[in-house]
């Protein structure tokens, strides 16, 4: 029972975390470490990406008909600018694929720990309180009028969220709101970013870990299910908060809650 409420905590988590500029992965450790999890250090490595697909899915259910190219409501105008939105999402996801690929060993073994997470938590945190200023003049406000370089950028920007702490979806919005896009385009397109980036990081988890012998019990698969559909079901409310949220306020609420939650782990960390 209580590896399934564990489980059930971690999905509801995921679910909140990986859509709001907070780092779902930062809570996650975070979690296991305050918690007595019995997790394998390799099944969570898998565990932690594997239900993020569950809050990916809530992506592709809510905005089906903005992603669905073939879809006979649409002209084919509609279909070409699909392609198109689909194509400027495939491009912005090889920056942090490639660096992912290189430096995935790398990262989990340096900086997967509760101090990573305080100080990016921090540092993001304060710049979320900035750039309150660019946002008052943004010159792209339909997702249709991001440019294939606008792509390239965001892209680039989410290679910062390979270090715990940083967030996807955190990343990605800074990196518009930098360049000019509104706040509900950033958002936006940072959830559909989120698609190739997670399948392709859940793909790479689950090669390295079947690869490397490794098998899955029955309780395992329980709690990967558990956790999953935790996931897709609280992102589901996430993802509708969000969208609504963001076309009348700012994120400084997000970087305050960074901040506080960042320094309250750096004083744990201190004074344990």
């Amino acid at each position: 029972m209580y590896t399934v409420l564990l489980a059930l905590l971690f999905g509801i988590l995921e679910g909140i975390t990986e859509w709001l500029p907070i780092s779902s992965t930062g809570h996650l450790i975070l979690l296991r470490h305050f918690l007595p999890v019995t997790y394998q250090d390799a099944f969570f490595e898998l565990f932690e990406v594997v239900i993020q697909l569950g809050a990916l899915l809530a992506v592709t259910v809510l905005f089906f008909d903005t992603l669905w190219p073939f879809s006979r409501k649409k002209s084919r105008a509609k279909r070409r600018d699909t392609w198109r939105l689909w194509g400027k999402i495939a491009l912005a996801a090889l920056p942090a694929a490639a660096m992912g690929l290189l430096l995935d060993d790398l990262i989990d073994t340096l900086l997967f720990h509760p101090l990573t997470v305080a100080l990016a938590l921090i540092g993001y945190g304060i710049l979320f309180c900035l750039p309150k200023r660019r946002e008052q003049t943004p010159r792209c406000n339909e997702i249709t009028d991001l440019t294939t370089r606008d792509a390239l950028v965001i892209g680039c920007f989410q290679i910062l969220a390979l270090v715990p702490g940083t967030s996807r979806s955190g990343a990605t919005i800074l990196g518009g709101l930098a360049i000019g896009i509104s706040r509900p385009v950033s958002a936006l397109f940072s959830f559909f970013l989120g698609i190739p980036t997670m399948v392709g990081a859940g793909a790479l988890k689950a090669i390295k870990f079947f690869a490397s012998g490794e098998v899955l019990s029955a309780a395992e698969w329980m709690t990967l299910g558990v956790a999953t559909l935790a996931a897709f079901l609280v992102s589901l409310a996430t993802l509708r908060f969000l969208t609504d949220f963001v076309r009348r306020h700012t994120f400084a609420v997000f970087g305050i809650y960074r901040i506080v939650l960042g320094i309250l782990v750096l004083l744990v960390f201190i004074f344990t």
